[in-house]
This record gives C-alpha cells, structure tokens and sequence, in this order.
C-alpha cells in the first residue's frame, strides 16, 4: 500500500472514535489477564485469609489499561508492516488479523496512537498509586508488563517479529500477573509463586500459537517471523501439543510441591485439548475448519484457569 493510502488521519467523529475505542480495547479478551489476576488473588487470600476488594479492582483496571494499550501498539505497527494489511478477507478471523480498527476504517492511525498512549500513562499512574500507597515492591513488575506491552511490536524491538513473542506473552500472562497480583494483596513474594503461573503462561502460549495460523501468509509477507512462520504450519502443530503436555506437567509439578491434589482438576480439560489437537492436525491449512481449534484453544485456557483457581483458593 503506497504511503498516501494509509489513514493517518480521519474527518472526525465522536461516534466513530467511540466505537472504535471498544473495538480495539476488545473487552472479551481481557479473560486472558483476568485468569492469573484472580489465580493470583486467591492464592493471598488462602495466605492472609483477607481479599482488600478495593485493590484488586485497581489493579484490575491498571491492567486492562495496559491490555488496551498493548492492542493499540500492535493495531498501529502490524498496520504499517502490512502484517494485518495483508490478511485476506476470507482468512480473517475473531482469532486473528488483529483488531481490525484501522483496516475497517473506525480509528485513523493518529488516533490509535493517541489511545496507545493515554491507556499506557493511566496504566503508570496506577502503578506509581499502588507502589507508593499499596506495595512499593510492585512498581517493576508493572514497569515490566507496560514495556512488553510496547516492545512486543514496536521497534527497535519488535519481539513478536523476531520470534520472542510467544515467550514474553508466556512470562507476562504467567508468572509476571500471577506474582505480581500476590505480592500487591499479600505484600509477600516467594519463588514457587512463579511457578503458579508456568500453567497459565504455556495455555496462553498455546492460544496465541494457534491463532497466529490464519495470519501466516500475511506475517510472511511483512516480515513477522513468528515461530509457526519460522517452523511451518505442520511443524507447529507440534508445539501446540507440547505446550498443552507442557502445562499439564506444570499442573502435577504444583500437586506435588503444595501436597493439594486441587491443583490436578485441570485435567479435566484433557478431552477438549485433545478435540483441538485433531482439528488442527487435520485443518492447519483451512483457516474456517481451524477456527474450532482456535475456539477450544481459549476455552481450555478459561477451564484450567478456573480449575487453578480453585485450587488457589484452597492452597492452605
């Protein structure tokens, strides 16, 4: 696309702006982060046998802001590199392809810019709030989830295009929000709390794994040399099986390390992983018979993360 045909900016209109904010902060993908914000919730509650409400809903906020954020930089970057630009009509999915703000003409590419950083300064400022009055100890953690929020697109970074993505979106959704959520509550930190978070980190992984498949035409030809674009679309279904094998061992890891057999009710996710394997074996080519795998891929994530949960709650 020549330079003069990219929306820089738009005549403007507050119901376009609006509408186009809520589809690019995509409120129903936020279970991705609210999965190890209540995992990390109720593992404080089972230590102090206290939840401060008020808190948690800040802190709730502050990372729904980053989210928000994270989604405008990505919507801007992939936008100019063409990686969403790309996709074909008929390979765009609710899975992938971006937000598509831009692209369906709701947000220019000032205006996304402008939310990407108004959403990312709130984020901070809740940060600093918390540190200062909450738990001081916290300020990292949220500096390290706002810079993978921009550095996961964005140069001279541009993480997910050479092929650590999948990692700092695994580190990030895991162990960072499950940690840091604790430390906030409980004012507390210890190393097998990191752990906690290695299940959700390798399901979350998994979700962005299969719904970078849609996407691998248009991320070749931009440059997004993400690991299903590096191995090929049949090598990587290895990985998604890997990575699901790879959460369950992190579930019996955690069994044995609190003694709290709890932690084993995510396998009772095992019957939809293995529906979703079959379906992407067999459809890693046919991006609308691939979008069930895609589908059981985030309920699994919402399963296990509701099976951690309890187990966290009652990890006494």
């Amino acid at each position: 696309m020549s330079q003069q045909h990219i929306p820089y900016v738009m005549p403007f209109s507050t119901r376009r702006i609006w509408q186009g904010f809520w589809q690019l902060a995509d409120p129903k993908i936020w279970i991705a982060s609210t999965v190890p914000m209540l995992i990390g919730a109720g593992l404080a509650y089972a230590k102090t046998g206290a939840l401060d409400v008020g808190w948690l809903l800040l802190a709730f906020v502050g990372i729904y802001m980053i989210e928000i954020g994270k989604n405008a930089v990505n919507e801007f970057y992939d936008y100019i590199t063409g990686a969403d630009r790309f996709v074909q009509t008929d390979e765009r999915t609710p899975f992938s392809g971006g937000k598509k703000t831009i692209i369906e003409g709701k947000l220019s590419l000032i205006e996304t810019g402008i939310i990407a950083v108004v959403t990312l300064v709130v984020a901070f400022l809740i940060g600093v709030f918390i540190a200062v009055v909450r738990e001081p100890n916290i300020f990292w953690i949220g500096m390290a989830g706002g810079v993978i929020a921009v550095a996961y697109t964005f140069p001279p970074f541009k993480l997910a295009y050479r092929g650590l993505g999948e990692i700092v979106i695994g580190i990030a959704y895991g162990p960072l929000i499950v940690s840091g959520m604790y430390l906030m509550l409980s004012h507390t930190w210890s190393w097998d709390i990191l752990l906690v978070g290695v299940p959700i980190g390798f399901l979350i992984m998994n979700v962005i794994w299969i719904n970078q498949y849609p996407d691998y035409e248009a991320d070749l030809k931009a440059g997004k040399r993400n690991w299903v674009v590096r191995l090929g679309r049949e090598r990587g279904i290895k990985v998604y099986v890997a990575l699901y094998v790879a959460a369950l061992i992190s579930l019996i890891v955690l069994a044995i390390i609190y003694r709290n057999p709890l932690w084993l009710l995510g396998f009772l996710a095992i019957p939809l992983a293995i529906q979703s394997v079959k379906i992407a074996k067999t459809h890693y080519r046919d991006v609308p018979k691939l979008m069930a795998a895609n589908g059981r891929t985030v309920q699994i994530y919402q399963l296990i993360g509701v099976a951690m949960l309890i187990a966290a709650v009652f990890n006494f």
